[in-house]
């Protein structure tokens, strides 16, 4: 008889014991829900380093930098990003290279504009639509003598090197350039005051901090004469940051010196 109570007991333990792991699952996968995408996944292990160094090194939060990067470039796989590197969608200066008006053809079966002349010609005339697309009005970090051309188009989709070279110098360009007490955009010019006196009286750490990227994304955004006047911006851009558990990864590769491997697949 005993052995039949301890028998009910271990299966009732081990019955809850699933139903908490499974519970957890849950909470974790509903949390950082956008890390089962390997797209997004992909995104992130290629550009999270040079946002946090990058970041670091200019008082900008590197998680609102991933988080933004991910919503204008859709997660590396717009077209205008794909060509050009500029994954934040970052105006061109006088002094820099544009992306010119291109003809290029939508795949109606692939839902996307088609940019490389080796995969456009695998598609059949009746699913390819044609269109000029308008100047974009990007800077093109592209390198010389390709940049501001409609020259191989395809350049940084099969030199990835090239490819990483374009996006940091596109991020580097926002935390200095965009993100600039000298900026002729005021909201540039107050955010960038407000992280720099922050840092200066709680030091680094602050850039990690959830509320720190919040205030930052919502300063910048959302309003008139500022990075994206639409009102939806700042809320598109805080969800990426916390459905893909940004902060808590700039968190574990800056103070805790973990891979973006051990990070992403920590929850």
């Amino acid at each position: 008889m005993l052995t039949n109570i301890y028998i009910k007991a271990s299966k009732q333990l081990i019955a809850s014991t699933l139903l908490l792991l499974i519970i957890n699952t849950n909470l974790y996968s509903n949390e950082y829900s956008y890390r089962k995408y390997i797209h997004v996944e992909n995104f992130y292990s290629s550009i999270s380093k040079d946002c946090i160094e990058i970041g670091v090194k200019n008082n900008i939060p590197p998680a609102t930098i991933m988080a933004m990067a991910g919503l204008e470039s859709g997660y590396g796989r717009g077209y205008v990003a794909q060509i050009t590197g500029n994954i934040l969608s970052l105006g061109a200066f006088k002094s820099d290279k544009e992306l010119p008006r291109v003809y290029l053809p939508y795949s109606k079966s692939l839902k996307t504009v088609l940019f490389d002349p080796k995969e456009i010609q695998k598609h059949s005339k009746n699913d390819l639509v044609w269109k000029k697309r308008p100047k974009s009005y990007k800077k093109d970090y592209r390198p010389t003598p390709y940049a501001g051309t409609i020259s191989n188009l395809e350049l940084l989709k099969y030199d990835n090197q090239l490819k990483e070279k374009a996006n940091k110098a596109c991020i580097n360009d926002f935390a200095t350039r965009w993100m600039s007490i000298l900026s002729n955009i005021k909201v540039f010019r107050d955010a960038k005051i407000w992280l720099n006196k922050e840092v200066s009286i709680k030091g680094t750490t602050v850039l990690f901090d959830e509320s720190t990227n919040k205030k930052f994304i919502n300063m910048i955004g959302g309003h008139p004469n500022s990075f994206n006047y639409r009102k939806t911006w700042p809320k598109k851009v805080n969800t990426i940051m916390r459905k893909a558990g940004l902060v808590d990864l700039a968190t574990d590769m800056y103070k805790d010196k973990k891979s973006f491997n051990q990070s992403w697949s920590n929850k």
